[in-house]
């Protein structure tokens, strides 16, 4: 297809470097041909490529490049931090393709560090409240996700977990499901060697994390589509 990943371009990362430095709207509009090609055009390949090899994995992961791709632009609206544009690029490919949904592929390419993402992250106070049932009623299912994620070579992210147990899960006992049912989010993550960025080998590298965190996205779709039942 015309629009198949090739790359991201030599410049990306010292774009954004600069863009860092500059922080300012002249600096970005006099330089927006270059964070197009080097940077939102090549993402938005990559999101479109993706979608096509997770469509043929069935994996249940929609995006194209005019809904997938976040802004360069920061929302500086409610942030101490004024700076207008942020130090990465990122896009999402979700079920419907929105960005409005869970259980879904996050793509980061930054300064500080590339990574992929598959995640259940924030989820609304219902889903996240049957997700911890679920680790309390069925706790079996919950283990066998982790030992599926752990033969993967993945291993659930404990970033922003809560320090005490939740209201009405104080009786559960073992350590790992107090762990879990303390977690505000599910995901799993796979940091990309920024050297690796500008090669189209990188989508076969992310089709392999991403099918590696499919029981992730089973498990988490299961108890889902139970919450949208009643």
């Amino acid at each position: 297809m015309d629009s198949a990943f090739k790359g991201f371009g030599q410049k990306a990362l010292p774009f954004l470097k600069a863009l860092d430095f500059h922080q300012s709207r002249e600096w970005f509009v006099e330089n927006r041909d270059l964070f197009e090609q080097e940077l939102r055009d090549p993402l938005g390949d990559l999101v479109e490529t993706l979608a096509q090899r997770f469509a043929e994995a069935g994996l249940g992961l929609r995006g194209d490049r005019k809904k997938s791709l976040f802004r360069i632009n920061r929302d500086v609206r409610f942030a101490k931090d004024k700076r207008p544009y942020n130090r990465h690029v990122s896009a999402i490919l979700s079920p419907d393709g929105s960005k409005a949904v869970q259980g879904v592929f996050y793509i980061h390419i930054g300064l500080d560090v590339c990574f992929a993402g598959v995640a259940w992250w924030q989820p609304e106070p219902a889903l996240l409240l049957a997700m911890r049932r679920s680790i309390e009623t069925w706790p079996e299912r919950f283990r066998a996700m982790v030992k599926a994620l752990t033969k993967n070579g993945l291993e659930l992210d404990a970033e922003d977990r809560m320090k005490r147990t939740p209201r009405g899960f104080e009786h559960v006992a073992d350590p790992d499901l107090v762990a879990a049912i303390r977690n505000r989010h599910f995901s799993v993550r796979h940091v990309i060697d920024p050297a690796d960025i500008h090669s189209p080998a990188l989508v076969e590298e992310l089709v392999d994390f991403t099918m590696r965190a499919k029981p992730l996205l089973d498990w988490g779709r299961a108890i889902e589509g139970k919450v949208a039942k009643n």
